[in-house]
């Protein structure tokens, strides 16, 4: 079956129902992670070496009000050690706004099967390791709702929870868990180490991988744009997935009063398709993507909020990144490794020369490998000079 939560997930509600056996995250007495639905799931979203699920679970917003998310559960055809199996949570990077770019709608000729393909077998080397391996669509994509797209608060939510309602799909999952993500992924995977052992303090996160991670200094590219800097183009294509996702969590933020005519079709095919249809329209001259009486202070405390460099991760932290990344500023990495070594974050920094923002997850595969199993014998990591 190919068909996506947000149609499958409505009739099972509704059958479940008249038998009186579900509720909706809109009903009392939910709680975070809990498990709605599951059934087997073969499409290119699953991993090749393991068997998989499409499954719902509850999380939270930023505002603390319950969601519906959708994602993936991998497990690997193998006995679990004592303890179950440990488990990867991937957060994935930017594949748009719409409910079709969420990747476990993915299929063969679909609209994020560049990335969703090229990160699925560095997934699947991690069963063949022995790891569960979970994949949340993050909040709003494939499920009712807008995707407030790098909302830090609710990605570290739903890439917490998902291990949580992994453990009700197979028992045989363990507690043990470490959060790996790229790009919009890799800015919610330091989210996620610091807020998820108040979130879940059953489970045992480990550590945390961010590769190329989104966000630095991004409050900076309204200002950029709005004043028409040639720097700012490249930040053109992910404008109105910000803006997008900035007005799911403040109604005020209104997306077709910021955008010009002439920076229209952006938004519109934003709404509809995902971040490769965006990347193919023509460029705006900075400029003039947005209205002159448009009002972006909202916008621009919503960005700010999201900046990882305000951010002390409470477990060690293995940071990404390839030196000719054109999507994220490999000297806003530097910034933000410096800032966390200023915290006294045990980091291990690695950049990878001549690797661009999609080529840096393969190229490092080694290296994470190593730095997750150092971390989990117990042993220390920190590259921070002292």
């Amino acid at each position: 079956m190919s068909e996506h939560p947000q149609r499958w997930f409505a009739g099972l509600v509704a059958m479940a129902v008249l038998t009186g056996c579900t509720t909706t995250a809109t009903e009392p007495g939910l709680r975070p992670g809990q498990l709605l639905t599951a059934r087997p799931l073969t499409t290119a979203a699953a991993l090749p070496s393991a068997d998989t699920q499409l499954i719902t679970y509850v999380s939270d917003d930023s505002h603390g009000e319950p969601i519906v998310v959708s994602g993936t559960v991998s497990v690997p055809r193998s006995t679990p050690p004592d303890g179950g199996w440990p488990v990867i949570s991937w957060a994935h990077g930017t594949t748009g706004y719409a409910d079709t770019c969420a990747p476990s709608a993915d299929t063969v000729d679909g609209l994020v099967h560049d990335y969703v393909g090229l990160v699925t077998p560095i997934l699947d080397s991690w069963v063949t390791r022995g790891y569960a391996v979970v994949q949340t669509d993050y909040q709003g994509l494939g499920t009712p709702g807008g995707h407030p797209y790098v909302d830090g608060i609710s990605e570290a939510n739903t890439v917490t929870d998902i291990v949580r309602a992994a453990r009700d799909v197979d028992p045989r999952i363990g507690s043990k868990w470490v959060v790996m993500g790229h790009s919009q992924g890799g800015q919610a995977a330091l989210f996620t180490a610091q807020d998820a052992q108040d979130r879940a303090p059953e489970l045992n996160l480990l550590a945390a991988v961010s590769m190329a991670p989104g966000g630095v200094g991004i409050n900076q590219a309204v200002d950029l744009i709005r004043a028409g800097s040639p720097e700012a183009q490249a930040a053109q294509r992910f404008l109105p997935l910000l803006v997008l996702g900035a007005a799911v969590v403040d109604p005020s933020i209104e997306p077709d009063r910021i955008f010009s005519g002439q920076a229209r079709p952006l938004l519109t095919t934003a709404r509809t398709e995902c971040v490769a249809q965006v990347n193919a329209l023509p460029l705006v001259p900075p400029g003039q993507v947005f209205t002159p009486d448009a009002d972006l202070d909202g916008l621009r405390a919503y960005l700010d909020r999201q900046d990882p460099v305000r951010l002390a991760p409470r477990v060690p932290v293995m940071l990404v990144q390839g030196s000719a990344d054109a999507a994220v500023s490999p000297a806003g990495v530097d910034e933000l490794a410096k800032a966390m070594c200023a915290k006294d974050v045990d980091l291990d920094y690695r950049v990878y020369d001549g690797q661009d923002h999609r080529g840096v997850i393969a190229a490092s595969l080694g290296d994470v490998r190593n730095f997750v199993d150092t971390v989990t014998a117990g042993e220390s990591v920190d590259t921070c000079p002292h």
